[in-house]
């Protein structure tokens, strides 16, 4: 019988990256490896959580001040950590969530331009220690990117954003994950099974 311990991976990366779709296919394949994993995603991820994540991503949400949108993601957090997250910690379960604190430094630090200070500081109130033991940042060309968004049957705000943000934000994703060994990059532009079992190999690496 496995010995249960807490593991927290993250996928991040910007829209049309793949994270979803990876999350699902890595679930599976730990499934199968007699791993009993939980899915979870910023923001939102429990009640309290997603019912801020309906607001963040609701129609009046697009007149909101840059600062509100980044304060409703500190409290999605907050409410995302205090209820799920550290009861999987203490529950000792594997955690797969879509997005985390390194989103709101690409997208709200480096793309909305909210100061770096105001961001550590929420952060660390927030978070109380707790960080990923793995990051898995997926980065795409941009072809791939937006062909996937216009795919989807349900856009949001976050899919109506430029090329321009896009790029700023990969690669403030991808300098956060260079040369560290808690991340690791993946070139998602095609989602293969090849892919796929890259990303289980590395994770099940880590889980050893």
């Amino acid at each position: 019988m496995r010995k249960n311990f807490f593991f927290f991976i993250v996928f991040e990366g910007v829209e049309g990256t793949g994270k979803s779709y990876q999350i699902k296919k890595l679930y599976n394949k730990l499934k199968q490896n007699n791993f009993n994993p939980i899915k979870t995603r910023e923001p939102g991820g429990s009640v309290s959580a997603e019912k801020i994540r309906n607001l963040i991503f609701s129609k009046s949400s697009n007149h909101f001040d840059k600062l509100t949108d980044f304060y409703l993601m500190c409290a999605a957090r907050n409410e995302h950590v205090k209820k799920k997250l550290l009861t999987a910690k203490k529950n000792k379960k594997i955690v797969l969530c879509d997005r985390f604190e390194d989103s709101t430094y690409a997208y709200q630090v480096i793309g909305n331009k909210i100061d770096s200070n105001i961001n550590n500081i929420n952060q660390k109130y927030i978070l109380q220690g707790l960080k990923p033991n793995l990051t898995i940042v997926l980065k795409s060309n941009f072809n791939s990117i937006f062909s996937r968004i216009k795919k989807r049957k349900k856009i949001n705000k976050f899919d109506k954003l430029n090329i321009n943000f896009y790029k700023k934000a990969q690669d403030a994703f991808i300098r956060r994950a260079q040369n560290k060994n808690n991340y690791v990059i993946f070139d998602s532009s095609k989602n293969t099974p090849e892919l796929e079992n890259l990303i289980f190999k590395h994770v099940i690496k880590k889980l050893k």
